[in-house]
């Protein structure tokens, strides 16, 4: 039996039909005394502590098993049916993740409601247009902070109530434990299965906004169908199927580091809806700041991230495995060893050895400090350096990249973690059609790729019907091709002969250089990942001669260099970009980068900027995509001093 075969007819209690509440009931009632969910103490001024869930203690967690879960989410179900919330519904949610995200998530469901999220950073006009778009009845907010970029603009929403997840100064928010107890008095066990029964498969369960890196943000519709499909998909992928063996896999064993917005697509599906409906144990982190201590805390066996994280995560650990230089020739020595061992299809007597010193000096220091039980991490929402990557494989700790969008809710391709091939995001998941439009692709692009080359179109359960009220852009987002009706991803990827996908480009983020070149800007930037001197680079040169770069130090690691060099340079961020010394050292990163790509996509010129890009300064997306018309913006004069010489 293939991969593809097995995976196709693997099937367990898990994998079903269901709408997302009924499958929440199902995992509940299988799992009533397993853990579902933990938290941490002394963070949140939580409405729900002390009468509803215990406290944690300061500096440690607190655990709710499924049996409890399922009384707060049956009580926030009809609280909210108490607050006048109906079938069909819109209901904000608009927090930082957080176990009451989850909470509110399943009660507004279960109640016959949709979900619109709405991310942690939104400015009020951003609020108003997500609540105002989508309709919405009424919004769960996390805090006193986020409460008033809803009060700003209140009046221009027809909101009926706004429900607040932490204690706040004000008698018009109505707290969540409130909420919980309206629905214990009036909770009725079958209205409650009523509500559930009469929503449908196809029924809308979540409108989620497009990050608006290239526009205003559009609500994509998300149905039952869509994300329990997606569900199913992916179990058959990860679920414990016998050809896998005594492969990791997602189990009620599981205990995920939950830490990406829930917001976002991604966490929504990856580590909120199938570890649930698996049974597994979700451990709710901080923040991105503090994961170095949730990883310890927690000691998770998997999390789901963005690249930019695990960039930064490797910088972390790269910085505490240099503290001298004697550490850091070993980290560098036993990284090449991880990354040997893990390209070499049979490794000797001799590398297997290196591999097991390798791991007694610094691979199994840097697994016991993310707690020692990882299995696998999962990465999507962009694209990952292949090097980091394989850095981290090298390193015994799979990174296992895959693929999708907001519109396909959102997985439609990841690696195995039976084979995973670095540099690809995996073959298409079971019930899941992927083809390439091979008009999209540039001239250069189709000559470098042995496979099929272009736009990917995709079609199966988990893409969704249609944008909010936008059907003009719904009729844009499918095409007619081959005689069937395929979504545009707007990305260009190579469909390899063995089925992995490669992800190139975003379609409309290819350079267009003046001498008719076409330059995929993503995978230079990428190549800076691993570099300990530089933080960020942004590629331009649309309509240029030639390739240039704005390039963000990596302060820490520059600092770091010039102690070691005996060179001294200036305490303020800006005069270090003006360093010529720095300079010239960074033009050496540079360099390697360029051996690696053609002439025409070498970086000519390139410019050192001090302000990093960030969700705070609008140069990246909550979910750490660069916004590059907004870094074109604000480096404009910069970009044209490169090409003004």
């Amino acid at each position: 039996m293939t991969f593809s075969e097995a995976e196709s007819e693997y099937t367990d209690d898990t994998i079903a039909r269901q709408t997302l509440p009924r499958t929440f009931e199902t995992a509940a009632a299988r799992h009533a005394d397993s853990a579902a969910q933990s938290y941490k103490g002394d963070v949140y001024e939580r409405t729900l502590t002390p009468d509803v869930v215990e406290p944690a203690p300061p500096d440690d967690f607190e655990t709710l098993t499924y049996g409890e879960l399922r009384d707060i989410v049956r009580n926030l179900a009809a609280g909210f049916r108490d607050l006048g919330v109906e079938a069909g519904d819109r209901v904000g949610i608009f927090s930082h993740t957080r176990m009451e995200w989850a909470q509110a998530d399943f009660g507004i469901l279960a109640a016959g409601g949709a979900v619109t999220t709405v991310y942690a950073s939104s400015s009020p006009r951003q609020v108003r247009h997500l609540l105002g778009d989508s309709g919405a009845v009424g919004v769960v907010v996390e805090n006193a902070e986020m409460l008033d970029r809803v009060r700003a603009v209140e009046d221009d929403l027809d909101i009926e109530f706004v429900v607040t997840m932490d204690r706040v100064a004000d008698d018009d928010a109505i707290p969540l434990s409130d909420v919980y107890e309206r629905g214990r008095e009036t909770f009725d066990r079958d209205t409650y299965e009523g509500w559930i029964d009469d929503r449908d498969y196809g029924d809308i369960a979540s409108l989620i906004y497009t990050s608006g890196t290239t526009g205003k943000p559009k609500g994509a519709a998300l149905s039952h169908e869509n994300f329990r499909e997606n569900v199913n998909q992916c179990r058959k992928r990860f679920g414990p199927r016998p050809d896998r063996g005594g492969a990791p896999a997602i189990t009620n064993e599981t205990r995920h580091l939950s830490f990406l917005p829930l917001a976002h697509v991604l966490e929504r599906l990856a580590g909120h809806f199938l570890l649930f409906a698996s049974g597994a144990e979700v451990c709710y982190a901080e923040s991105p700041d503090t994961l170095r201590e949730d990883f310890g805390l927690f000691e998770p066996s998997t999390a789901t991230s963005v690249p930019r994280v695990y960039e930064k995560l490797y910088d972390a650990i790269r910085e505490q495995a240099s503290e001298s230089p004697v550490k850091e020739r070993i980290f560098e020595w036993a990284t090449d060893v991880g990354r040997d061992f893990h390209e070499t299809d049979d490794p000797g007597l001799a590398l297997r050895a290196k591999r097991t010193v390798a791991d007694k000096l610094v691979f199994g220091q840097v697994k016991d400090a993310l707690g020692g039980n990882i299995d696998f991490f999962i990465s999507g929402g962009g694209s990952l350096s292949a090097d980091l990557c394989a850095l981290y494989h090298g390193m015994d700790i799979p990174i296992l990249e895959g693929y999708g969008l907001t519109e396909t809710s959102p997985v439609l391709a990841v690696n195995p973690y039976e084979n995973p091939q670095v540099g690809t995001i995996g073959p298409a998941l079971p019930d899941t059609e992927l083809v390439v439009d091979e008009s999209v692709a540039s001239p250069e692009q189709r000559e470098r790729h042995d496979g099929d080359v272009g736009e990917l179109l995709a079609r199966g359960p988990q893409v969704f019907d249609g944008y909010w009220d936008l059907p003009d852009a719904t009729e844009e987002a499918f095409v007619e091709y081959e005689g069937k009706e395929w979504f545009r991803t707007g990305d260009v990827v190579e469909i390899r002969e063995d089925g992995y996908v490669q992800f190139l480009e975003r379609a409309k983020q290819l350079l267009t250089l003046s001498t008719g070149k076409n330059v995929a800007p993503g995978p230079i930037e990428d190549a800076f990942a691993a570099s300990p001197l530089v933080e960020q680079a942004m590629v331009v040169g649309d309509s240029q001669k030639f390739i240039s770069a704005i390039v963000v130090p990596n302060f820490d690691g520059v600092r770091k260099w010039a102690d070691q060099a005996g060179v001294d340079i200036p305490d303020d961020p800006d005069a270090v970009c003006r360093d010529d010394r720095v300079y010239d050292r960074i033009q050496e990163e540079v360099d390697d980068v360029n051996e690696n790509f053609e002439t025409y996509e070498q970086i000519k010129q390139f410019r050192l900027v001090a302000t990093e890009f960030t969700e705070d300064n609008d140069l990246l997306t909550p979910t750490m995509k660069k916004k590059r018309r907004n870094i074109l913006d604000k480096f404009a004069d910069t970009v044209g001093d490169m090409y003004a010489e």
